[in-house]
Formats: structure tokens, C-alpha cells, sequence
């Protein structure tokens, strides 16, 4: 952890709010959905070792509950040597991309292996979207209360930026427009909801999210 990392572990200690029975929905759910998608997380798998090798999943270190890092896990949508280049965002048109990491960012089916995270209990079916540490400072100003919940697969933000790299002007710098633009809007909608979330509207969140798999996105307009 650096100096940043601490600062907000110390002051976002995760406390009870998650609580017991919202984590054995998270166990419930998640192990279910594991054992649904096994057959298309291997077939997955096995197009990713076919149309390149090497790893299928790709790692990154994320902020959790408390600003507590930890690794996420992904299906790998760019090539095999290219993860840790260019933009820590994935914008259209992204050249890093295969023919496999298309499919997996137009499905959402990368998101797949974060049920491992939900298990171990890093992540949430419903929480906030977990932050790359690139993004780390963006914390500020009240948003850092955004990390007193524990990170989430879906939720709203997920649903509401299901297309997020579409939202990105294509005359502007991506990294400069989300840390301006973008994560504010999101952090925003977080504080809205989670404040006073309950089980029912968390469950809710997760049939949204599971239609928006399937195409279907409310329209949420960026303030800018």
C-alpha cells in the first residue's frame, strides 16, 4: 500500500453494513451462477487458449471495502503481451482487443470470473464497481465514502454505464474525461443508492443486470 492506499484504508475500516444475510445471498447466488456458467466459462477459456495461449485470465489489483486493495479477475480481452499497455481504460475501437475480447466486452462475459472474488468475499453481487489504483485519487472531495461498501459485479452503476466506452468523446482524452467527468458521475450515482439500499432493491439490481446482458440499458444522463 502507498501513503494514498492507507490514508483511506484507515479512514473506511468495512463495517457490519454488508451484513450476514446480504452475504449469504452473495454465497447463494454466486455459487449458483458458477455452477450455470461453468460450460460457457470453459468454452471461454478453451477460445482464448485457441486464438492465442497463454493466460485466459487477466489480473488486475483493484480497491476494495476500506480502499483495500485486491486482485479482481477477468477473462483476458486483449492479446497475450499487451495487458500492461496503453490506457488503464478500454475505449472504442480499442486496437488491443482480439476477436474473443470483442465478444467478451459486448457480453459482459469477461466479468465471469469476479464470482471468485464474490466467494472469497473481496466483491458483492451488488456493490460499487471496484476502482483500478490508477484511479486511486480520484477519491476525494466526499466521494471517497463511495469505498465504505464492498465492491459489487453488478449494481447501478454497471447497468447504467453498460456501454461506458461510448460515452467517451472522441475529441477529448479518455483518462482526463473519466477522472473528470466519468468517475465523478459514477461516484455520484453510488452515494445515491447504497446509502439506502435494502435486500429487495439490491435483488432488483440483479435482475437489471442481468437483463442488461441482453441489451437492455436505461438511459442515465452524464452530468458534464
Amino acid at each position: 500500500m502507498n501513503a494514498l492506499d492507507v490514508s483511506l484504508h484507515r479512514r473506511f475500516v468495512p463495517g457490519p453494513a454488508h451484513g450476514l444475510a446480504r452475504r449469504s445471498l452473495d454465497l447463494v447466488v454466486a455459487g449458483a451462477a458458477t455452477i450455470v456458467f461453468a460450460p460457457l466459462m470453459l468454452l471461454i477459456a478453451g477460445a482464448l487458449l485457441l486464438e492465442g495461449g497463454g493466460s485466459v485470465l487477466f489480473a488486475q489489483t483493484r480497491m476494495g471495502a476500506g480502499g483495500r486493495p485486491f486482485r479482481m479477475y477477468k477473462f483476458r480481452k486483449f492479446g497475450v503481451n499487451c495487458d500492461s499497455q496503453g490506457l488503464a481504460l478500454t475505449v472504442v475501437g480499442d486496437s488491443r482487443m482480439t476477436t474473443v475480447g470483442r465478444f467478451l466486452a459486448a457480453t459482459k462475459f469477461d466479468e465471469l470470473p469476479q464470482l471468485w472474488n464474490v466467494l472469497k468475499g473481496e466483491m458483492a453481487i451488488v456493490g460499487p464497481r471496484p476502482e483500478s489504483m490508477a484511479f486511486a485519487d480520484c477519491f476525494r472531495g466526499g466521494l471517497e465514502a463511495v469505498l465504505q461498501y464492498k465492491p459489487g459485479l453488478l449494481g447501478p452503476t454497471q447497468v447504467l454505464f453498460r456501454h461506458e466506452a461510448h460515452f467517451f468523446p472522441r475529441s477529448a482524452d479518455p483518462i482526463l474525461f473519466y477522472r473528470e467527468v466519468m468517475f465523478p458521475a459514477k461516484a455520484r450515482l453510488d452515494l445515491s443508492y447504497y446509502p439506502r439500499r435494502t435486500i429487495v432493491s439490491d435483488i432488483m439490481w440483479m435482475a437489471r443486470g442481468v437483463l442488461a446482458v441482453f441489451g437492455w440499458v436505461p438511459s442515465q444522463p452524464i452530468d458534464v
